[in-house]
C-alpha cells in the first residue's frame, strides 16, 4: 500500500498564532532545508566522511516543536538528526566542521552526522541506535523533576522505533512517574525501506500512548502551523506537571534512507514522493504568510537569501578547519 498524504484537515490558521511565530516557523525550516541540501550535494561530490540521512521534507515537525520549547528545555534525536539539532540553535560552522570530521565540529570532529550534540543548547543528540534516544529523553526529564527545574525533554523518533523496547519502557516509566516529556513520532511512513503496513498493523503509531495511560495528538506534519500548535499545548501540559503525551507528525522524507541517490533500492514510486511534494511543509507556509499578510514575498526571499550566504560562509570555515591530531586519540574516551 503506498503511503499517502493526510487529506486536508482542520489545523491552526496562521492568523491564530502571532506573525513573529510564522516567521520563525518559516525560518527554522529555511535553515534546515538549506543545510541538509548543501550536505546532500557535499556527500555526493565525496567530501564528507560517512553517512549522512537527510531530514528534507520533515523540516515542519522539527520546526515547529523547537519553536515551542525553551532554552532549557531537552530533545533528544535520531540518525536523521541534522534538522533538529538546526533547529534547536546549533550553529552552521559547528555542524558543517562536524560532518567533515574537523576540531571545530560540535563534537571536536568526533560525533560525525549521526551523533552531533550540544549540550549546551539542550541537543542531547543523534543517535545511530534506532529508538535510543527515547529513554535518554526520559532520564533527563526525571533529573529536571529531581532537581526541582521548570525544563521538560522531547524525543524524536520514527515509526519504526516504536516496535522497539525501549519505546515501551521509556513511555510506561515517563506516563507512570508523570514526567515532563513529549513524545514525537515522526511518521514518515517507511522503517529504512519498510512501509509501515508491513511491520505494524495499526495506521495510526499514536494508537499506542494509550496502552500506557497517554493521550496522543496526530497532526499533518508538513504543516508546522499545525505541528506548533500540538506542540504548545502538549509542552504546557507537561510544564504543568500533567506527564506526558505523545505528537504523531504524518510527514515524509524526500530522499532515500541514506543520502540522496541512496542504494537505487525501488522501495517507492515516483508519483508517491511527487504526491508528498506537492504538500512541500515551505510552500505551504510562504503561500499562507503572503496570502495573510504575514509577511511580503520579497522578506521571505531575503530569509532564503541571508541563510544561504551564512551556509556558504560555514562550509568555507570548516574547510579550512584543521583534522584531529592523533594525540588527541584517547581525549574524552571513557571505559568501566
Amino acid at each position: 500500500m503506498a503511503y499517502t498524504p493526510p487529506h486536508e484537515q482542520a489545523t491552526t490558521a496562521a492568523d491564530e498564532i502571532p506573525a513573529q511565530v510564522v516567521r520563525d516557523l518559516h525560518e527554522r525550516m529555511i535553515r534546515i532545508r538549506l543545510f541538509e541540501t548543501e550536505a546532500g550535494k557535499l556527500m555526493e561530490a565525496g567530501k564528507l566522511p560517512g553517512f549522512l540521512h537527510l531530514y528534507v521534507g520533515q523540516e515542519a515537525v522539527a520546526a515547529g516543536v523547537m519553536a515551542a520549547l525553551h532554552d532549557d528545555d531537552q530533545i533528544t534525536s535520531t540518525h536523521r538528526g541534522h534538522g533538529h539539532a538546526v533547529a534547536k540553535g546549533v550553529s552552521f560552522r559547528q555542524m558543517y566542521a562536524e560532518l567533515y570530521g574537523r576540531v571545530t565540529g560540535a563534537c571536536l570532529g568526533r560525533g560525525g552526522s549521526m551523533h552531533i550534540n550540544d549540550v549546551t543548547l539542550g541537543m542531547l543528540g543523534a543517535n545511530g541506535i534506532v529508538g535510543a534516544g527515547i529513554p535518554i529523553a526520559v532520564g533527563a526529564a526525571f533529573a529536571a523533576r529531581y532537581k526541582g527545574e521548570d525544563s521538560i525533554a522531547v524525543t524524536f523518533f520514527g515509526d519504526g522505533a516504536t516496535n522497539i523496547g525501549s519505546f515501551h519502557e521509556a513511555a510506561n516509566m515517563a506516563a507512570v512517574l508523570r514526567l515532563p516529556v513529549l513524545f514525537v513520532c515522526e511518521n514518515n511512513g517507511y522503517a529504512e525501506f519498510t512501509p509501515q503496513s508491513k511491520h505494524m498493523l495499526l495506521t495510526d503509531v499514536a494508537d499506542r500512548a494509550a496502552a500506557y495511560g497517554m493521550p496522543s495528538v496526530i497532526v499533518d506534519g508538513m504543516d508546522a502551523v499545525a505541528v506548533h500548535a500540538a506542540a504548545v499545548d502538549a509542552v504546557a501540559r507537561a510544564r504543568a506537571g500533567e506527564g506526558p503525551m505523545m505528537i504523531e507528525a504524518k510527514t515524509y522524507r524526500y530522499y532515500d534512507h541514506q543520502g540522496v541517490k541512496g542504494l537505487r533500492h525501488p522501495y517507492r514510486s515516483q508519483e508517491e514522493v511527487d504526491e508528498w511534494k506537492a504538500r512541500d511543509p515551505i510552500d505551504l507556509l510562504e503561500a499562507r504568510a503572503v496570502a495573510d499578510g504575514t509577511a511580503t514575498r520579497a522578506e521571505l526571499d531575503e530569509v532564503w537569501r541571508r541563510t544561504r550566504e551564512e551556509i556558504a560562509e560555514a562550509i568555507a570555515h570548516a574547510e579550512a578547519s584543521p583534522l584531529p591530531d592523533t594525540a588527541d586519540l584517547l581525549l574524552n574516551v571513557y571505559s568501566g
